[in-house]
């Protein structure tokens, strides 16, 4: 850098850090505007904006609350949720930091911007010979004082060449003055002015597309939020609908094949709006193709857009990445839903010695009235898919990453599974989502899979079952019968639970296990050993051996226990079927390995503590688009920004300012010529040119 000149003319009008001063008595007022308009504010306000915008980036945002709880832990979750780090775009002092950066920056652009533009068009013309040891670049040459002009032409020419512009002085106003002056690359402070200026533009149209206008709207008309329970039907009340002129929103709309809509659902921290929309959008149909594992491809709709305004329609498909644009309104294809597929369902008593099944015919989203042994109930269908692709791998190997599917289901109530599997993904299979509501209006939220899941080659049923969203779900584990149904496990349930069948399979199994005369106490233990399943699980049995039986022959006895209720368990099937009118099983390897299982099963459905299970036997399926429609004012605001950011910083970066004095005087027949450069940035490339210039002026004379 050049040192400091001697010369107020060489002062360059950099930016100042500092702020606008006024005069005023309030000194907290003139302090606070001072700090508003300072560069040192803006930059820190910058910095905080990228800080943000960085950790929105890394942290997913506006996911449903349990994503965070299972990735930070419940108190972390809290902690990031209270400070809107999970929608922090939209977080009130987000909001506020960018607008005190657009409020500074616009103030500096104000301050400095004129200077800029006045040191930009400035020749610096008036700078005196005086000043020319404050000047790195420097080099004074003596020659005869007819070369003098000759030199100065030549000293033109070649920087006319290398694209300055040149102003000469009048010989009678020279006066210590330079005869000449070149300059070029000023425009390079546009550069700066273009800069500062995205950063407004940019944080303008940031704030146009946040949740401000918005909430705006809704404060200025008087709109309230609603619960999702108060909807009913298309009778929402006017006080929750937002009209189609709202200028800037991003809202949701669920469209089934072959329906239409033209309202949008915006969700808010403490409710929901309702926007009408300024068209009507039908869904002719809905695409989708799969990779040979089961994952989506691609997936499109086939839609046809009315405007309401004009009446005109058009033909649209819309596919990721690839929105319908009407009217600045954008309609992207978001993500599919079920849209209302039709479902025939089996409910399967949990409880209670009774087999019957129930049919079910219900829509997804309906909710139907059952009733059972222990009252009734209300089914509610929440939610349907018919493929599931699960990467069915061993969960406890790290080199398969922590998210396969059996670790989907490691919080069964079942003891977990052992698997030496690489890593697979398959489709499982449909799913349901339902919750089954008492009288009272409390819910259990659960998630079965039609078809059996092959997990280290055993084919079982998965019924999934939590008391809250919040919650992850915890998986029965039903083992498949030979015909791939629950059959034999429902008539095993129901067994268990029926003292006269426990009470018979305990006698046949003694009469088969142990002479006739401890065959009476083998079946009274037997049967104990069946009842503490049937009323706790296998649990009630070991608290009833703690109890009973001394420690010191505790783990003998525990094996005995465990070999009666096996045996037991085995004629408790044969009683079954024997009751039902179906042969007994065989007795192999396949059926033992079912017995135990389902002997696991069912005394983990004393934990599942659900009345009833919840089988889908089959459906008919209606596919359903999810569309996001946004009117982003912002966006070209935004676009604009980035464009003047570019040229901006390609102006600082790439446009070199740089500037050439030239002083000359005479004295006894020779002359004096003397050459200065200047340039806020040294290069090699500046030095070259200067040395061209020494060169060129050196040629008629001398250096000194």
């Amino acid at each position: 850098m050049a040192s400091p000149p001697l010369d107020p003319e060489l002062d360059q009008s950099a930016p100042s850090t500092g702020g606008l001063e006024i005069s005023t008595r309030h000194r907290i007022l003139a302090d606070t505007i001072e700090l508003l308009s300072s560069m040192r504010f803006a930059i820190s306000a910058l910095v905080v904006v990228c800080i943000a915008s960085a950790i929105g980036t890394i942290v997913g945002q506006n996911a449903p609350p349990i994503n965070y709880v299972n990735q930070f832990g419940a108190f972390w979750a809290e902690v990031f949720s209270a400070l809107d780090i999970f929608r922090v775009y939209n977080a009130p002092w987000f909001l506020v930091i960018m607008g005190l950066m657009l409020v500074s920056t616009s103030l500096c652009l104000v301050r400095n911007t004129p200077k800029m533009l006045k040191d930009a068009r400035a020749w610096r013309e008036k700078v005196r010979d005086t000043a020319f040891p404050a000047f790195k670049h420097r080099q004074a040459v003596s020659m005869p004082d007819h070369e003098l002009d000759v030199a100065i032409a030549e000293i033109a020419a070649d920087l006319k060449s290398r694209g300055y512009r040149i102003r000469s002085a009048d010989a009678a106003q020279q006066d210590r003055m330079p005869v000449m002056v070149a300059r070029k690359g000023t425009s390079n402070r546009f550069g700066y002015i273009a800069a500062h200026l995205a950063i407004v533009v940019i944080s303008l149209g940031g704030l146009l597309d946040s949740e401000l206008p918005l909430k705006a709207v809704t404060w200025w008309s008087g709109k309230t939020p609603l619960q999702m329970a108060q909807f009913q039907g298309t009778e929402v009340p006017d006080t929750a609908r937002l009209p189609a002129s709202t200028p800037s929103y991003r809202a949701n709309s669920l469209v089934p094949e072959g329906g239409t809509t033209d309202v949008a659902v915006i969700a808010q921290g403490n409710g929901t709006l309702l926007l009408d929309l300024p068209f009507e959008l039908h869904l002719k149909q809905f695409r989708i193709d799969y990779y040979p594992t089961g994952m989506p491809k691609l997936f499109a709709s086939d839609v046809v857009l009315k405007d309401k305004q004009t009446g005109e329609t058009k033909s649209a498909t819309i596919e990721v990445n690839k929105p319908l644009i009407h009217r600045g309104v954008a309609i992207y294809q978001s993500s599919f839903d079920d849209g209302g597929s039709a479902l025939k369902l089996v409910a399967y008593p949990m409880a209670g010695p009774l087999r019957t099944t129930l049919p079910i015919d219900v829509r997804v989203g309906q909710s139907v009235g059952l009733r059972n042994g222990q009252g009734s109930l209300s089914l509610e269908i929440t939610g349907f898919k018919p493929i599931n692709v699960e990467n069915i791998s061993d969960p406890n190997d790290e080199k398969l990453g922590k998210d396969p599917f059996q670790q989907h289901v490691a919080t069964v109530l079942s003891p977990a599974l052992n698997s030496a599997k690489a890593k697979t993904m398959r489709n499982v299979g449909p799913s349901i989502n339902y919750k089954l509501r008492d009288p009272s209006g409390q819910a259990k939220e659960f998630h079965t899979y039609m078809l059996p899941v092959e997990l280290d080659g055993i084919r079982v049923f998965l019924a999934g079952m939590r008391n809250s969203p919040d919650e992850q779900f915890r998986y029965l584990r039903i083992p498949a019968d030979a015909k791939d149904s629950l059959d034999e496990f429902m008539r095993l349930r129901a067994a268990l639970l029926d003292p006269a069948l426990r009470s018979a399979a305990a006698k046949r199994f003694a009469a088969q296990s142990a002479p006739a005369n401890i065959a009476s106490t083998l079946a009274e233990s037997s049967d104990k050993a069946l009842t503490a399943v049937a009323e706790g699980g296998i649990d009630q049995l070991g608290q009833l051996l703690e109890k009973t039986v001394p420690e010191a022959e505790r783990d003998r006895a525990t094996e005995v226990v465990l070999r009666l209720l096996t045996g037991s368990f085995w004629e408790l099937w044969q009683q079954a079927r024997a009751k039902d009118g179906l042969a007994p099983m065989v007795r192999n390897e396949d059926n033992v390995r079912f017995a135990q299982l389902a002997l696991n099963a069912v005394s983990d459905a004393q934990l599942f503590n659900a009345p009833l299970l919840i089988s889908l036997k089959d459906f008919q399926e209606v596919k359903a688009s999810v569309f996001q429609v946004t009117r982003s004012p912002g966006k070209t605001t935004v676009y604009i920004g980035c464009l003047l950011l570019t040229l901006g910083i390609f102006a600082m970066l790439y446009i070199q300012e740089r500037r050439v004095w030239l002083w000359a005087s005479r004295e006894h027949g020779q002359a004096m010529l003397k050459i200065a450069a200047s340039t806020p940035r040294q290069t090699m490339d500046f030095d070259k040119e200067f040395s061209a210039l020494v060169k060129i002026s050196s040629s008629r004379g001398s250096t000194t």
